[in-house]
């Protein structure tokens, strides 16, 4: 990702979705060319100069300070997952995240975890949206990731890619692009992590949604909300998902999906997990040698 380029475009995409009125401005008689905030409306409600504002979008800026980020925020009214990008956007070369080294390795703690977590979905995602391990059911509701080749366990390239996500993820589109505003903020934390630019790639060639919700520059952090899959054994299940990073591991995060105690959900999940059980087999005991 060219960072000079995409500081620009995302400078203007906020900019260009604010109207005067909603940022408190008066009006001043000017003719509007365009529908958002001008370039020195922004500098004035960040107490900037409009040069300095001007060199920032064109990525010319340097690194500014916290203050002034925060300041930037505020006038483009940014909420904390794009808070978040423009710091990262705006980092000084020196304290910029260098390229991910090597694969990422879930702790035995967490493996743990998921197993324990055996009435619900669960996952834990890495980078890139990475799917680096997930429970059973959370294998059955979503896909079984650990059937895939180790570079397709993905979630980007499930809900984008595979045809059937389209008929299990309930509001798919609003998912998939929510999908594609994560990778975007992950593109913020790593911008020179080749494999993401690689995945990017293959999206931007496969999927006829990806290029224009890519270019939107929305970018978000999962934290919580709703989510609904169809099952072909069990019907409709809906989820109230949250998520938690991992301690130790701001890279990976833990997904859990909730379910309301007593709802059809929960319901259709204990038939889900007692149909989809594995088979349990009972030999006969042998002690082991010299046993008494």
């Amino acid at each position: 990702m060219d960072r000079s380029s995409e500081i620009a475009d995302f400078l203007r995409s906020r900019r260009g979705g604010i109207t005067p009125e909603g940022a408190g401005l008066p009006a001043d008689g000017r003719i509007r060319r365009v529908s958002g905030l001008r370039r020195d409306e922004v500098a004035r409600l960040a107490g900037v100069s409009t040069e300095y504002y001007t060199r920032l979008e064109q990525g010319r800026g340097g690194s500014p300070s916290p203050e002034v980020i925060e300041a930037l925020a505020r006038a483009l009214q940014l909420n904390p997952s794009e808070r978040e990008y423009l710091t990262n956007l705006l980092a000084s070369p020196a304290t910029a995240r260098r390229a991910p080294a090597g694969p990422q390795r879930v702790r035995p703690g967490l493996h743990l975890m998921l197993h324990t977590l055996d009435h619900v979905p669960a996952f834990i995602l890495g980078r890139r949206t990475d799917v680096l391990a997930a429970n059973r059911l959370a294998r059955e509701v979503l896909t079984d990731f650990d059937a895939l080749p180790a570079p397709r366990r993905n979630l980007a390239l499930f809900y984008l890619l595979d045809p059937q996500a389209r008929e299990k993820v309930g509001d798919w589109e609003r998912i998939a692009a929510e999908t594609v505003a994560v990778l975007r903020l992950e593109a913020g934390r790593h911008p020179n992590d080749r494999r993401l630019a690689d995945l990017v790639g293959e999206l931007t060639l496969k999927s006829p949604e990806f290029s224009t919700w890519w270019n939107d520059h929305r970018v978000l952090r999962r934290t919580h909300g709703a989510k609904s899959y169809h099952h072909p054994l069990v019907g409709d299940l809906h989820f109230a998902y949250e998520s938690f990073q991992a301690p130790g591991d701001d890279d990976q995060t833990l997904c859990v999906y909730n379910v309301e105690p007593g709802s059809e959900t929960e319901q259709a999940l204990r038939l889900l997990t007692s149909w989809t059980a594995p088979q349990q087999t009972h030999e006969p005991h042998t002690p082991p040698t010299g046993a008494l």
